[in-house]
């Protein structure tokens, strides 16, 4: 179980920590679905990821800008829909057939994660002061952690309104910011990295070394979500669960990563108590 009085830094200095990827999804339970997120919890998330998409008349969902049609069946962005018309949508299971499953408003979430893991949101660049205000109305702003890429616009938009959240900026091979980010204000507890080659700085030992002593985080994905898009230089989820668990997590977890974002959260959780006992 998490300790949310510890720092996140501090948390992952015990062991590799987990985060579930949209929830943990699969047969009747959809992602970024109340029943999704309950099941990350019963299986040991540390962290849960989640998306989201704003309505027409601006009131923020958890849901995948983009994934309408393949989610809810709808040929319509939530953007251009009204709350109205998105409440009595519904979230499609793995065989393409409606659940009981609404789409929930990022507040209903976040109330009920409160106290429960740590959250990462995605899409924060959606709407930065508006989801802003969402977080700190629900009380979660010790247990959220928000990222961006490092497009001036948004960073400056964060240090604007939300400078004392836990953030991390996504970047490809190389990090050339995460000391800047600190100097300017933001806590920058970290970076999320993304890399197609195992000679990429972001994965090398000296990269991940002065990261630590800096007492700063990499977080690393093992997700699949096309497998075109190479992230972690193919230690990926995929290979991990069809029987190669050690050259898909292992390899990242040899490295020294803290955080690695999975889609089979209680495989990866095993994984890490078992490679423990050893």
């Amino acid at each position: 179980m998490i300790d949310l009085n510890k720092t996140l830094f501090e948390n992952a200095k015990e062991r590799t920590l987990v985060c579930a990827h949209r929830g943990v999804s699969g047969a009747d339970i959809p992602c970024n679905t109340l029943s999704a997120f309950k099941a990350a919890l019963e299986q040991g998330a540390d962290i849960i990821e989640l998306d989201v998409s704003k309505s027409r008349d601006g009131k923020f969902y958890v849901f995948h800008p983009g994934m309408e049609s393949a989610h809810l069946g709808s040929p319509l962005r939530l953007s251009a829909l009204s709350s109205k018309v998105i409440k009595r949508l519904r979230f499609l299971n793995q065989d393409n057939v409606p659940t009981v499953n609404s789409v929930n408003t990022l507040e209903e979430i976040l109330t009920f994660l409160k106290g429960k893991c740590y959250i990462n949101i995605d899409k924060f660049w959606t709407d930065i002061p508006g989801i802003t205000e969402i977080i700190r109305k629900t009380g979660v702003e010790k247990q959220v952690i928000v990222k961006t890429d490092t497009k001036e616009k948004y960073l400056e938009q964060v240090k604007k309104y939300a400078p004392d959240f836990m953030f991390m900026p996504i970047v490809k091979d190389e990090d050339n910011i995460t000391d800047l980010l600190t100097k300017q204000g933001i806590n920058c507890i970290g970076a999320e990295v993304l890399f197609e080659s195992e000679n990429a700085a972001v994965c090398s030992d000296g990269y991940i070394k002065q990261m630590h002593e800096k007492g700063k985080i990499v977080w690393v994905n093992s997700i699949v979500y096309n497998y075109r898009s190479v992230l972690s230089a193919g230690h990926t989820d995929n290979i991990a669960v069809t029987g190669e668990k050690d050259r898909g997590w292992g390899w990242l977890i040899d490295k020294n990563f803290d955080i690695i974002q999975t889609d089979w959260c209680l495989m990866l959780k095993n994984y890490i108590d078992e490679r423990r006992v050893k």
